[in-house]
């Protein structure tokens, strides 16, 4: 299909999904439409199978699980052509309204920015008109919980914690490659993990000229996590996203664009309401890092040197088709990365993690000064608030391994003397702000301290 007859699309509709309970294998349908002729879809993911047969009221709401997995999976074929209609396949319950809307819109804000694409921040959900059916209740919270796994410190410090307050973590990935195998063997847990097989025909469409651009995934997965959680029997779906995920990257015709919103709390609370109005859930999914800057999360992750030969929070290291190196060493996130754990570990530590020196490298000042916000605004990318960098900054300025260090010595002397009195390290290193973290679990991150 021409370019052209991509872009003329009108709507974007979910027709079925399926599953099949003897093989795990789950099938959603998608449809866009237009003028030009219309476009199918079929997205395919595969479940862990528990090793017996769930019974008829956990396969009942893990079918509810999958129908908002339905909805929100649905964003990375919307985006080939955006069309302006979305057309809910069955009545709904207001709470998922609000999230499928919201992952659509503000999931979908970078990607709408890049594209030059305004409608899409305006999407409404149209949905027929009748009573969504109320779920039967399933009280999950006293179960084992289901850990996040992404390879990088953050979800290491997640299991580690659940582990030393007494929780018995079951980690979880989708689709992991050979750094989150290696994290998982470290843990010495034994693993869940889902597979993702996104319809290779929106690869052709992207190389025909339809759009392109970032999407919440996080928010898929994290219903691929606990429709996991539901058919195994376990609880709630503990994820490590941090408090400054919520933090706009820049606006936009009036919109925040942020880059990590699906790791934002906001989108944590509209998941949540949905699992519990939807599938009647009663506590299915928080994140225990929520009340932490990138930052405290980056000294709590010094303490557990197991993981020093396999953790990466590189992205290069996740593509699509293939994994690099652990670390790129010329991206946002390594550079932001290397710069949150400096000031909590040796020098030669880190390196060794690394395999480079970062800030012995002046090539890499441009890329610091973006993440400074000296430059640019901040970078889009999962990376931590200007004010962390500059309190990080500081740490290392005072430190006899790091302020001679040449990228030290240029950042100290480009940063204007107004940003370092913004720069409050007690805000930046004490847990606050809002969150979902429930009562029982708040033991974990004291665990750590």
């Amino acid at each position: 299909m021409a370019q052209e007859q991509i872009r003329q699309m009108t709507e974007f509709a979910f027709p079925s999904f399926s599953f099949d309970p003897a093989t795990g294998v789950a099938s959603f349908e998608y449809a866009l439409d237009g003028p030009g002729g219309g476009l199918r879809f079929t997205e395919v993911i595969t479940f862990p199978l528990p090793s017996s047969p769930p019974d008829a009221a956990t396969l009942s709401t893990f079918h509810r699980v999958l129908e908002l997995l339905h909805l929100v999976a649905g964003v990375s074929y919307y985006k080939v052509a955006a069309p302006p209609a979305l057309l809910a396949p069955a009545p709904l319950d207001p709470a998922t309204v609000a999230l499928v809307t919201a992952v659509y819109t503000k999931g979908l804000a970078e990607y709408a920015y890049r594209n030059q694409l305004p409608h899409v921040l305006e999407l409404s959900l149209a949905v027929p008109d009748g009573s969504a059916p109320v779920p039967e209740t399933l009280d999950n919270s006293e179960r084992r919980p289901l850990s996040a796994v992404g390879g990088g410190k953050d979800s290491i410090v997640s299991l580690e914690a659940l582990r030393r307050a007494g929780f018995d973590p079951v980690p979880f990935s989708v689709n992991p490659n050979r750094v989150i195998v290696s994290v998982n063997e470290a843990s010495g847990l034994a693993a869940l993990a889902a597979r993702r097989a996104i319809d290779p025909q929106l690869f052709e469409l992207n190389k025909a000229g339809g759009y392109n651009g970032h999407i919440p995934v996080t928010a898929i997965n994290s219903l691929i996590a606990v429709a996991t959680a539901v058919l195994h029997g376990l609880g709630p779906v503990v994820m490590s996203n941090e408090r400054s995920a919520s933090d706009p990257n820049l606006i936009w015709n009036g919109h925040e664009i942020n880059h990590q919103w699906s790791k934002g709390v906001e989108a944590e609370g509209l998941l949540r309401g949905a699992l519990a109005a939807h599938a009647g859930l009663t506590e299915p999914y928080f994140s225990l890092l929520r009340p932490l800057s990138e930052l405290h999360i980056a000294k709590l992750f010094a303490q557990f040197t197991a993981y020093d030969a396999v953790v990466t929070s590189c992205n290069a290291a996740f593509k699509l088709h293939g994994a690099s190196d652990r670390w790129c060493a010329d991206c946002p996130k390594c550079r932001f990365v290397f710069l949150a754990m400096a000031p909590f570990m040796p020098r030669e530590r880190l390196a060794g993690i690394f395999g480079v020196d970062l800030l012995a490298d002046p090539a890499q000042v441009p890329g610091y000064l973006e993440l400074l916000g000296i430059d640019a605004h901040k970078p889009f990318e999962c990376v931590g608030e200007v004010e962390e960098s500059l309190v990080a900054l500081g740490l290392l300025a005072e430190q006899e391994q790091w302020r001679d260090a040449p990228v030290v010595r240029a950042l100290v002397a480009a940063v204007p003397p107004a940003a370092w009195s913004a720069a409050s390290r007690s805000d930046v290193l004490t847990p606050g702000g809002p969150h979902f973290v429930p009562a029982g679990y708040a033991k974990t991150l004291t665990a750590l301290a």
